[in-house]
């Protein structure tokens, strides 16, 4: 039988340039390409990436677990997940688990006897939880940080401290944090940053929440934010946002922008984190790349798991926002 290494020699060609001329052609020269693959036409070679893995004792598949696929962040971390998967030679299997409940660990071994390791984005469960789960298989979390295991995790804590202390510098001084939903880490991390950013620039902070990420979380809350006496809204993702954003506007409250606020009689209230505004900006295809080189990359029973926190740029207009998770 044919090897790779045969065809290589019959094409002219190192082993790794038959390899990518065979799995990712766009990446080699097209005469190259037609070369290797006439070699392995004659050879009668068939590139089976499925037994190469399993002869190192791996299946060459990945996980990447998401809590839900109604939120569009999760969106682009898969699709970087995926590409830094491709580039690998790995197929990315992707399955909706929160992990929130211990009932979920048996679900969550029946899909490990398919994988070599995971990506668990944004679990819900407890610290506990979540290292049983990871007893179980390699695990790199991304969006959420447990002692004892790697993790990537976008710090939109600091970004949204930072959308605070601008719009205390607009001149806003009583503003409203929408928390996202129950059991959220990152809720949880944003909610603390954003309290300590208030003191210290001295603007009373409202906190409401949790609530799902949803335009119809935000427009449920339109009432509510309506008689309260907030001048700016902090949302906890930009679809919580719009839907605040709308039913406000049709009551006359609510503006686009991050000026101060008016100094007439009439109320208007500025919610940021939706189009046209100030927004936290988190690469979500950086994210997943960053997890996934990880979860190759770890060294197996390593005493010291990595942690790594990317920075979130703040925009202060005018591009079209990403959705803060």
């Amino acid at each position: 039988m044919a090897t790779l290494s045969d065809v290589a020699v019959r094409a002219q060609v190192s082993k790794a340039t038959a390899s990518r001329a065979l799995s990712r052609p766009e990446l080699v020269a097209p005469a190259t390409v037609a070369r290797v693959r006439a070699a392995a036409a004659d050879l009668d070679f068939v590139a089976n990436r499925a037994a190469r893995h399993l002869a190192r004792g791996r299946t060459g598949i990945l996980g990447l677990l998401v809590p839900t696929l109604g939120n569009a962040f999760f969106a682009p971390i898969i699709g970087g997940a995926q590409i830094r998967a491709e580039e690998a030679d790995l197929q990315l299997s992707v399955a909706v688990l929160p992990l929130e409940d211990p009932a979920e660990l048996g679900r969550f071994d029946r899909l490990a006897t398919g994988v070599d390791g995971f990506l668990v984005v944004a679990p819900r469960g407890p610290d506990s939880l979540v290292a049983e789960a990871a007893a179980r298989k390699p695990v790199i979390l991304v969006d959420r940080e447990v002692d004892g295991l790697g993790s990537v995790v976008a710090d939109t804590a600091g970004a949204f401290a930072e959308l605070l202390r601008g719009l205390a510098a607009a001149g806003h001084r009583r503003i409203l944090y929408i928390g996202g939903p129950d059991r959220s880490w990152q809720n949880a991390q944003r909610t603390a940053a954003l309290h300590a950013a208030a003191t210290a620039v001295d603007v009373s902070l409202a906190v409401l929440g949790p609530y799902p990420a949803t335009f119809d979380a935000g427009a449920g809350l339109v009432d509510r934010v309506a008689s309260s006496d907030v001048d700016a809204v902090l949302p906890y993702a930009s679809d919580l946002g719009l839907g605040l954003l709308l039913g406000l506007i049709g009551r006359g409250l609510a503006r686009v922008g991050d000026g101060a606020p008016t100094a007439g009689g009439d109320r208007l209230i500025t919610v940021v984190g939706v189009p046209g505004t100030p927004r936290v900006d988190v690469d979500g295809e950086r994210l997943g790349a960053a997890a996934l080189d990880q979860l190759i990359s770890a060294p197996a029973g390593a005493a010291e798991p990595t942690r790594a926190r990317l920075h979130v740029p703040v925009s202060w207009a005018g591009e079209r926002p990403r959705q803060a998770h």
